[in-house]
């Protein structure tokens, strides 16, 4: 897991009802994941949101791939 591009990964209760958002901008880790399993490219997302960075784009698939990896307890 890559520290420096999860520090691009912010939580503020009081923006975007705390949901993870990038650099503290007003778009949110679930935005840059929904518009690439739309089929945006990366160059795409750029030119819509020339604030954004490529290390953002990479940083929202770090965070999700975060997330996702835990450990699961099956009970029987």
């Amino acid at each position: 897991m890559n520290s420096e591009l999860l520090s691009r990964i912010t939580s503020n209760p009081r923006q975007c009802g705390g949901r993870p958002c990038i650099r503290g901008l007003r778009v949110r880790v679930k935005d840059i994941l929904d518009m690439l399993a739309g089929g945006a490219t990366e160059a795409e997302i750029l030119a819509d949101y020339p604030y954004l960075e490529s290390d953002d784009i990479r940083a929202s698939l770090e965070y999700a791939a975060a997330q996702i990896d835990h450990a699961v307890v099956m009970v029987s």
